[in-house]
C-alpha cells in the first residue's frame, strides 16, 4: 500500500527537481549570479557605477559590458577560493536542507567522491550561514528549558568529561526556536538568556529548576510544571507544559547521537544553528533548500576588491 504524500505539492522539491534546475556548474553559477546581481547588473569597480555584466567564456566570471573588468559571483561567499565543483556545493546544501535529523560529512564523501576533509569543510562552511541572532517575536507564549549534551560517565581508567549546557526557548505560536550553548545553567546565565532573546510582556513556561526563580515580575509572567512530581501537563486548558521545547531537544539528541555520534563543545553551536534553521522553516517543506541558497547571498561580503577578476576560482 502506498503511503500518502505528507508534503503538499507546492512545497515539494525532489532530487529530480534539483537535477533539472542545476544540471551542471554553469547553471549553479548563473543562479548565484542572479541572486547576487539580479539581471546581471553589478557595481563595476573600474567604472564606479552600476553596469550590466556578461558571462566570460571558459571562466566562472562576468565582465563589465563597458570596460571589461571582471567580477566573480563566488567571491566573498563560502565558495570563494574553493576548487570543489559548485554543483557539489549545491548538492551538499540540498542534502543538508532535505534531511530532518542531519547528514554526516562521511555520507557526503560517499555520495560525491570528495575527500572526507573536503566534505567536512563544506559542511562547516554551510553551517556558518545558518546562525540567527534575532529575538523571538513577541510578546509571545514561550517555553524555556535546558539540556545537556555529551559528557561521559566516570568509569575505571576513564576520565570524566563534563556535559555541555544548552539553553533554548521556543514560541508556541509560530514555533520559532533559539538554542544557545552556555557555560552553565545557573540563575544569572538563564536569566541573561531570557532577557536577551525573549521580549518583555511574554508568558514563560518552564520546569521547576531553581535557575528560573525570580523570572516573574514586571516584564514576564511565569508558570512552572512540576516534572519531579511526574506532572507533565497542568492548567485548566492544559497549557502549562514544556513539551514543545522538549520535542526539539529530542530531535537534536537523536540527530547528534544517530548521525554524528558526538559533537565537541567547540562546534556544538553550529550544529544547533543547523537544527534550528530547519526547525524554524519546517512549514516550507522541501523548499528549505531555497532559503539556504538565499543565505549564501545574504551573508556574502559587500562588493570590494575581493570581487574583482583576481579572485575568480581557477
Amino acid at each position: 500500500m502506498n503511503r500518502r504524500q505528507t508534503i503538499p505539492k507546492h512545497l515539494r522539491y525532489t532530487i529530480n527537481d534539483f537535477n533539472r534546475q542545476f544540471p551542471d556548474d554553469d547553471s549553479c553559477l548563473e543562479h548565484l549570479k542572479e541572486q547576487r546581481y539580479p539581471k546581471g547588473v553589478a557595481l563595476c569597480e573600474k567604472c564606479k557605477r552600476e553596469r550590466k555584466h556578461h558571462r566570460v567564456s571558459g571562466r566562472p566570471a562576468y565582465a563589465c559590458d563597458y570596460c571589461g573588468s571582471m567580477i566573480s559571483p563566488m567571491a566573498g561567499t563560502i565558495f570563494d577560493h574553493s576548487a570543489t565543483s559548485l554543483r557539489l556545493w549545491y548538492y551538499a546544501m540540498y542534502l543538508m536542507a532535505s534531511t530532518r535529523c542531519g547528514i554526516s560529512a562521511k555520507q557526503i564523501q560517499r555520495e560525491t567522491g570528495v575527500t572526507y576533509k573536503t566534505a567536512w569543510r563544506m559542511f562547516k562552511q554551510i553551517r556558518s550561514l545558518l546562525g540567527d541572532d534575532d529575538k523571538l517575536e513577541g510578546p509571545a507564549t514561550v517555553e524555556v528549558d535546558e539540556m545537556y549534551v555529551g559528557g561521559r560517565t566516570k568509569r575505571l581508567h576513564a576520565i570524566e568529561k563534563p556535559k555541555t549546557t544548552v539553553i533554548g526557548a521556543v514560541e508556541r505560536k509560530g514555533g520559532r526556536v533559539i538554542a544557545r550553548v552556555a557555560d552553565d545553567a545557573k540563575k544569572p546565565t538563564v536569566h541573561g538568556f531570557i532577557q536577551e532573546y525573549v521580549l518583555p510582556g511574554s508568558v514563560i513556561f518552564s520546569d521547576e529548576h531553581p535557575s528560573y526563580d525570580g523570572i516573574a515580575g514586571p516584564h514576564y509572567r511565569h508558570y512552572r510544571i512540576r516534572h519531579q512530581a511526574r506532572v507533565y501537563v497542568a492548567g485548566s486548558k492544559k497549557q502549562i507544559h514544556t513539551q514543545t521545547i522538549e520535542g526539539f531537544w529530542s530531535l537534536v539528541k537523536r540527530g547528534i547521537g544517530g548521525v554524528y555520534h558526538s559533537v565537541s563543545k567547540k562546534y556544538l553551536q553550529t550544529y544547533l544553528d543547523e537544527y534550528s534553521f530547519r526547525y524554524n522553516r519546517r512549514e516550507q517543506g522541501n523548499l528549505i533548500f531555497n532559503s539556504l541558497l538565499q543565505r549564501v547571498s545574504e551573508r556574502a561580503d559587500s562588493p570590494s576588491a575581493r570581487d574583482r577578476g583576481m579572485n575568480v576560482v581557477q
